[in-house]
This record gives structure tokens, sequence and C-alpha cells, in this order.
């Protein structure tokens, strides 16, 4: 018994032990107590109207995920987790930028583009040196650009565009050894542009367009090894040239230098064997224009509103891929060659664009009758006088407007059945479905081009769907270009839609998974930057480069259909942006008029504000002109004021029936793309 009694108790002495010795559970990882007090200081200087932050005072930002927060999920070195992403673009979010932005050490993407921040840069931005992507555009911000943001030495993309942003560009920018991307246009940047940017061997596009830049264009510029774009215009270089080291870029794409106050001759960029588009148009140029052939990848070139001599080079007449040709508004004599139009080959979709106004073009060389794939403009010039040429007539009047806005019809969903998808998440037809009427709801984003190398789009449109599709690992028939239109700039804007794989389930929406696949890949700009247009034939390299730095809209509004759709699955159903989930399965009222949502933007030019004629507590009203030539008042209800469909179709019923002599009568109304609006006599 009493050895019993003592193997017992030593049995029980050994559990202890063993209990004692077991490890505690680790504690659950937390972000870095210095970064969270960081975003608290972050937010502190937001205003967030929409409360899009609102879970930012709730747990941890990592591990609670806060809005616009990624963070790295394995532990560092300190044993904290970090934050990798601070993503709050296109939020309505005004106010300031915290110095304390400075305090994100880990940081790889700080992007805020598209809200209404005001003030300045914070330098200490400049101290996260493990910054990739620096994304501030489509802001209010003002004063001076920090040298501070000079010691970036791992940003590889800095986009300030569209701001207020004054003073000089900062000599320590050259120390940006990695940057591809370097986009300060629409500022109010002066001063010279310092030669030492021709150190940043890394450098791909440098857009620096529509500021109060001044003195002379940098020669070391043509040093830069892959520089594909150099866009300066609107920047005031009074007196100086071009210069001659230019002709000498290696792999240069687009050279835009419109209205710079340049003197001069017009360059030999014969030597350039890329250079698909050049516009010197609104300067001072002199002078004959140079003979020797351009690159054969030629789509555009502008001389226009110049001083420049001479007849039109017989090379012109041999660029297979030109789409615009613009010299009016010089001194230009002699014939005008038909062969640049005979000597070309054109597709269903390709277009060329001669613009000769306001020369003293005299006589055709050649029979006068270019295919109707070409436009040609000779109105003041001698030879519209000469009543006896066959056809000139027709060649010496105005031409029309082109409309802002068009449409990439596809009619194989023609003969649908009207109204046949689902009206909730937003169901529509996929275009080129290979299961015919097939409905299902798509992620919809808004693209642009800032700098894109082609004048005219078309040509381009399926090459672009080859490149987007296969940048983001989709079929083809997932991908619909809907529309697009051409900007200020000029750059290009279209809508995109992309559907879910038909697969064997005939899913008719994304799962989770793959809209977070996409929205990392826009978000993180991971795209290739040129694609080939196939209708000029891939074997003679024609380069597109299209800035996908310039696509910062687009990404803006991709970002907030991934995000509210990824709500949409995990339950929580907060009001949707009306700009980015709409449908276009609307109702239809009989005896009242319905027109589309790109009919009024057509009708008010986008809704221009110069058009706006009234605002109240429901939204705004615009003059509109619809195609008929019939002037209407366009009510649009704002985003807080949307009503329920069934009552703004209550409202619309009511309007239709109210016939008085003292009240303006209701045209039609609209509530396509998540729009309230209706049309009555102006």
């Amino acid at each position: 018994m009493i050895w019993r009694g003592y193997i017992l108790a030593l049995s029980f002495c050994c559990c202890c032990l063993l209990l004692l010795a077991a490890p505690a559970p680790a504690p659950a990882p937390i972000t870095h107590p210095s970064e969270v007090s960081a975003l608290l200081a972050v937010k502190k200087q937001l205003v967030d109207p929409k409360n899009n932050l609102r879970n930012w005072d709730k747990g941890d930002p990592c591990t609670s995920n806060w809005t616009g927060i990624l963070c790295f999920y394995n532990l560092g070195k300190d044993g904290y987790l970090h934050v990798q992403e601070l993503q709050l673009l296109n939020m309505n979010l005004s106010g300031t930028l915290a110095p304390e932005l400075g305090q994100l050490s880990h940081l790889k993407i700080l992007d805020f583009m598209w809200n209404e921040l005001t003030g300045s840069i914070p330098k200490e931005i400049g101290h996260i040196s493990t910054l990739r992507l620096l994304l501030l555009n489509g802001n209010k911000l003002y004063g001076s650009l920090p040298d501070e943001l000079g010691y970036l030495s791992n940003l590889i993309r800095l986009q300030l565009d569209q701001n207020n942003i004054s003073g000089q560009i900062p000599k320590t920018f050259a120390n940006m050894s990695c940057v591809r991307h370097l986009h300060l246009n629409n500022n109010s940047l002066a001063g010279q542009i310092p030669p030492e940017l021709s150190q940043i061997f890394t450098l791909l596009h440098l857009l620096l367009d529509n500021n109060n830049l001044s003195g002379y264009l940098p020669p070391e510029f043509s040093n830069l090894p892959d520089l594909r774009i150099l866009q300066l215009d609107n920047n005031d270089f009074s007196g100086s040239v071009i210069p001659a080291s230019y002709r000498n870029f290696s792999r240069l794409v687009k050279l835009s230098l419109r209205n710079c106050g340049l003197q001069g001759a017009v360059p030999d960029l014969s030597r350039i064997p890329s250079l698909t588009y050049l516009d010197l148009s609104r300067n001072h140029l002199a002078g004959p224009i140079p003979e020797n052939k351009l690159s054969e990848n030629m789509t555009t070139i502008d001389l226009s509103d110049n001083q420049l001599k001479g007849s039109i080079p017989g090379s012109f007449s041999d660029l297979p891929s030109l789409q615009t040709l613009s010299l009016k508004n010089n001194f230009l004599t002699g014939p005008v060659p038909t062969n640049i139009w005979q000597n070309m080959s054109f597709s269903t979709s390709a277009r060329l664009k001669l613009d000769l106004r306001n020369n003293s073009f005299s006589s055709i060389q050649g029979h006068l009758n270019p295919p109707v794939n070409v436009t040609l403009r000779l109105e003041g010039n001698p030879v519209c006088k000469n009543a006896n040429l066959l056809n000139v007539n027709l060649f010496c009047g105005s031409e029309p407007g082109e409309d802002k806005m068009l449409t990439n019809f596809n009619d194989s969903i023609a003969n649908c059945p009207i109204q046949a998808c689902p009206t909730d998440n937003f169901y529509e037809y996929v275009p080129a479905s290979p299961l015919p009427c097939f409905c299902a709801a798509p992620l919809r984003i808004g693209y642009r081009l800032k700098s894109p190398s082609f004048s005219y789009f078309p040509p381009y449109i399926q090459p672009l769907e080859v490149y987007l599709t296969s940048s983001l690992k989709l079929s083809r028939y997932q991908l619909s270009i809907d529309t697009y239109s051409w900007e200020k700039g000029p750059r290009l804007r279209m809508y995109l839609k992309l559907f879910p794989s038909i697969n064997v389930n005939h899913s008719s929406t994304f799962n989770v998974s793959e809209v977070q696949r996409i929205r990392h890949l826009y978000t993180s700009w991971t795209f290739p930057v040129k694609f080939e247009n196939e209708n000029q034939g891939i074997s003679k390299g024609i380069l597109v480069a299209v800035a996908v730095g310039g696509v910062a809209c687009a990404v803006a509004m991709s970002v907030i259909i991934t995000i509210l759709i990824t709500r949409r699955y995990t339950g929580n159903r907060h009001a949707m942006s009306r700009k980015c989930l709409y449908t276009k399965v609307s109702m239809r009222l009989g005896g009242v008029k319905y027109f589309t949502f790109k009919e009024m933007a057509l009708a008010t030019d986008n809704f221009n504000s110069s058009n706006q004629v009234g605002q109240g507590g429901y939204g705004k009203v615009y003059k509109g002109t619809l195609p008929d030539k019939t002037v209407v008042a366009i009510k649009r209800a704002e985003e807080g004021s949307l009503q329920g469909q069934k009552e703004f179709f209550t409202e619309i019923k009511l309007l239709s029936r109210l016939h008085h002599r003292n009240l303006v009568s209701l045209v039609g109304y609209c509530d396509e793309e998540g729009e309230q609006l209706n049309l009555k006599e102006a």
C-alpha cells in the first residue's frame, strides 16, 4: 500500500510537471503599434463624408481588414504585421495628407487617386524607402514638390498629375533610379526642366504637359535609352528650338510638343525607328518639312498652326499606318499629292484624315476621288477656286463634327428577348457569349489612356481586347468595350465590362477570389506597356505606347467596383456607387419615351457644367439638345437623392398625366446606369 501510494503520488507530480512545461499559446499577430498610430493620424486629417473609413477604429488594421489596408501577413523580424498597401482611391475624401504617413516604413503602394485632397505633399513620404507606387493624381494638392521625394530609390511610378502643384521640379528627382513613369502633367509647375532627369535611365514615360514650364528643352533627354513617350505640350519654351539631338532617340514612340512657343526648323526625325506619333502643332516653326521618310509605324503627324513653307514631302506617300496628317494653317504650296491615300490599303476599320486647310495649295496631283475611309479638307486654299476641277467642291466645305461618345455595338444580342435577364445583381446579356443570350453580372471598369499613340481608335479595339484579356487571363468573350470617347489631351476614355467565365455550372457572377485577383492586377500596375494593331500587320512592329500609367481613372473605377462586389458576396449591403454598378435592364412605361444614359450624355455634352441651368436639393438641371434638335431640360438626381425604383416610376407616371397650359410637359425619362433623369420641355 505504501508503494502504491508512492507511485500514485509520483504520477501526480509528473503530470504537474508536464502541465507546467506545456508552452503558452502564441499571441495573436497584430500590426506594429507605430503604424496603427500613423493610420489613426491619417484618418484624423481626412474628411470622409461617405464614412468609407468607418471601421478604422475597430480592431487591428491588418487582422480586422480596415478599408483600403493590405498587409504582410507573415510576421516581420520584429514580430509584428506591417502595412504593405494603402489604397484609398476614389472615396470622395477631402482634407490633407498627414506627415505620419512617413511612419509606414514597409509601405509599397500609397494610393489616394481621384479624391478631393488639398494641402501640400508631406516631405515625410520621402522616408518610405520601400515605396514602389506613389499615386496622388486627381486631387487638389498644392504647394511645391518636396526634395525628399527624390529619396524614393525603389519607386517605379510617380503620378502627381491633375493637381495644383507649383514651384520647380526638384533636381533630386534624378535620384529615383528605378522610376519608369513620371507623370506631373496638368499642374502649375514652373521654371526649367532639370536636365538631370536624363540620368534616370529606367524612364519610359515623361509627361509634363499642361504646366508653366519655361527655359529650354534639355538635349540630354535623347540619352534616355528606354524613353517611349515625351509629352511636354502647353508649356512656354519661347525662343527655344527642338534640339538636334532628339533625332537620336533610340526607342521613342511619341513626341508631343504642342503649343510650346518653339522656334526654328522641324528636325529630321527619320532615324527614330519606332516613332509613331508626332505633334509639333501650334508653335512658330518655319522652313520646309524634312524630306526623309519617317518610321513606317507613323499613325499621326500634326504640324498645324506653324509657319512652314515648301511642299508636302513625297515620303508622306509611303506611310502605310498613317491615320492623321494635319498641316493646316501654314504657308505650304505646290500640289496636293493624291498618292498619300492611293498607296495605302485600307481595312474596313481604318481611316485617314488629311487636314490641309488654309495653306496655298494650288492644284491636285492625281485623281481627286479618295475612298470613303479618307477625310480630306482643303478649304482656304487656292485650289478650291478652281471650278474646273472635278469633285473639288466636296472637300472645300465645312466638315460635320464627330460624336464625342461612341458605342462599340455588338449585334450578337440583337435577337435576344428584351428584359429577359434578372433585374437583381445588375445582370445583362454577355455580348460575345458562346451560349446565346446568356445573362451575367459584369464588373464595370472605366479605363483611360493618358497618351495614346494613335488618333483613331477603331482599328485598335480588337488588339486592345486581346491585350486586356491576355493580361487579365480571361477569355475573349469575357470582355466588352462598351463606350469610348476622346478627351482633351488628347486622351482616350473607355468603359469596359468584364463578364464571369461560363464554366460547367454556367456561373453568372464572379466569385470573391476572382474579383480579388482582377483587383490586384489593376492596383499593382502589372500590365505590359504595349499592344499591336493586327489590322496593320504585327510583322511591321506597330507599337502603340498606350501609357499604361494613363489608366488612372480606370484603376480608380475598377477598385471601387471590385470592393463593392466583394461586399455583396460577404453580405455587406451598403449602398453601391451608381457610377460603378448599374443595369441595362431598365423598366419601361407605356406611352412615355425612354432615353438611354448615352443619349443623355450626348445631349448635355457629358453633363458639362456649361449646360447646367439650375440646382436644388434633388440634384441638377441641365440644358440638353436631342438628335432632332429639340431643346429639353434634364433633371438629374444626385446620388443622395435617388428614390426607390417604385417611387421613381410613380413620379414619372404622375408627371406624364399632367397636362396644363401653365405646366411644362414631360418629354421622357431615363433610369439606366443607376441614374434617375426626367426630361421636360425647355
